[in-house]
């Protein structure tokens, strides 16, 4: 399993950051939700990672995932307090007037799904599939 995440790696982080951005630009753009400013850093660390996965495709660059892997953190990291905060943890930065409001839930399926965790969940992702990268870089350079 292993080797086939290792092998397929880049096209799937691909996949999976594309489909999260476009994601993010449809519920902003087309359905109209206000992108609070914890939705905007998530897209800040989001936004680039197409664009980097798409040129290491052209390139041949299997190094990718040294520039992604930061982002990808910072992203989970964002996307965490954001969830927290969701939830109706208490606030360590303030929300500003400008934007929707940080704690409004606009979407929740299954009970739990919000956009602050499809976000979460495609950062974790990509840091699952740079991990099996990672494992099947170091199998194969052994």
């Amino acid at each position: 399993m292993t080797n086939w995440f290792g092998k397929k790696a880049t096209v799937l982080a691909l996949i999976i950051s594309l489909g999260a951005v476009l994601g993010s630009l449809f519920y902003s753009e087309i359905v109209g939700f206000e992108p609070c400013i914890l939705c905007w850093w998530q897209r800040i660390f989001l936004f680039p990672l197409p664009v980097i996965l798409i040129v290491s495709l052209w390139k041949n660059d299997s190094a990718v995932f040294k520039y992604i892997v930061p982002l990808a953190i910072l992203g989970t990291i964002v996307a965490l307090y954001h969830s927290y905060f969701e939830l109706g943890g208490v606030s360590l930065l303030p929300c500003t007037a400008e934007g929707g409001a940080c704690s409004r839930v606009y979407v929740k399926e299954f009970g739990y799904i919000t956009i602050p965790t499809m976000s979460l969940t495609s950062f974790a992702f990509v840091l699952i599939i740079s991990w099996f990268k990672k494992q099947y870089d170091k199998n194969n350079n052994a």
